[in-house]
């Protein structure tokens, strides 16, 4: 069995960390560094590298650490063990193993991981499903995500047509944007402080600095009626997913112009080029426990159906429970 090496990442592993997670069957460009440090004076960065003999990277760990525990990097929307295609179940085993003894030497009692789901993917990798219940993990948390599959006729309710139609009616106007600051100003803020008392996760300073680094995978498009913009979605594109990281609009958005309907139909029949789903995102509250039913609803009016991201919790002392796995 090959033997392994455990670190952390260091400035100046950026380049092979990039090229690594470009490569690899279960990434997107979130764990590019250039997007997990645009935020990194909020966190403790303690992400893990593993490598073989030759000092090649074989797997990484986009994570940080507060007190005893090291999380899946909580400024990402998910995380996990990055794997290479070729990547066999045994060498994970060993590899998981090997970098869970050198977080209790570095006086980690916990991993919590949060889950790449399963549409992200590009070629089948449970590999982590399968550690965690070899680990004896505890499952904290569980997501329901609404998720279009594109490859499948889409059966979009009545309901959800009559919306399309009274955009359609209405003559709403979508462009495709690059500059963030109408949405942001007129829309996206002004909305979550009036609904929510809360500020977008992104600023308009990042979501601009992000899109400079990352102009094919965010994406602006803002909807018009008479020239005046009433809402829009920011989109994050990745090689198999569409996913609106941002929605909003003035209260006559959807109610009278139809004009959530309109977009969602837009994007989905024609933003889409490559991608296999249309990831609409949780409609999980309370720590998963319970579900927005009109919410999620609303997701499968559209033809969404339920998938499934998980949470858990990994005590670093399990590690020798997998002394015994291999025969």
């Amino acid at each position: 069995m090959k033997s392994y090496h455990v670190r952390t990442y260091q400035s100046a592993d950026y380049a092979s960390w990039n090229e690594f997670v470009a490569q690899s069957k279960n990434a997107t460009f979130l764990f590019h560094r250039d997007f997990m440090e645009y935020h990194s004076d909020r966190f403790d960065d303690f992400s893990v590298l593993i490598l073989d003999k030759k000092q090649k990277i074989k797997a990484v760990l986009p994570a940080n650490k507060v007190g005893n525990t090291l999380y899946s990097h909580q400024g990402l929307t998910y995380g996990g063990l990055v794997l290479q295609q070729k990547t066999k179940l045994q060498e994970v085993i060993v590899m998981m193993q090997i970098m869970l003894q050198f977080l209790k030497d570095q006086h980690i009692d916990r991993l919590q991981l949060k889950q790449l789901p399963s549409i992200y993917c590009d070629f089948p990798s449970d590999e982590m499903e399968q550690l965690c219940f070899l680990l004896k993990a505890h499952l904290v948390k569980r997501e329901a995500l609404a998720v279009v599959d594109f490859s499948h006729k889409m059966e979009v309710s009545r309901v959800r047509k009559r919306g399309i139609e009274r955009g359609q009616k209405l003559a709403l106007n979508i462009k495709e944007v690059s500059d963030f600051e109408e949405f942001w100003t007129k829309m996206l803020v002004p909305n979550l402080q009036e609904r929510y008392a809360a500020k977008p996760v992104h600023s308009l300073a990042e979501i601009t600095h992000l899109k400079a680094k990352f102009p094919e995978n965010i994406r602006q498009f803002n909807v018009y009626f008479e020239n005046e913009i009433i809402g829009g979605v920011t989109l994050f594109v990745t090689k198999n997913v569409l996913h609106p990281q941002y929605i909003s609009g003035n209260k006559k958005f959807n109610t009278k112009y139809g004009g959530l309907d309109f977009l969602y139909h837009h994007v989905m029949t024609t933003v889409a080029t490559s991608q296999h789903y249309f990831n609409f995102g949780s409609s999980s509250e309370n720590n998963g426990l319970q579900l927005n039913t009109s919410l999620h609803y609303w997701k499968e009016s559209f033809g969404g159906r339920t998938v499934v991201q998980n949470y858990y919790e990994i005590a670093t002392q399990n590690h020798d429970l997998l002394d015994t796995v291999l025969l």
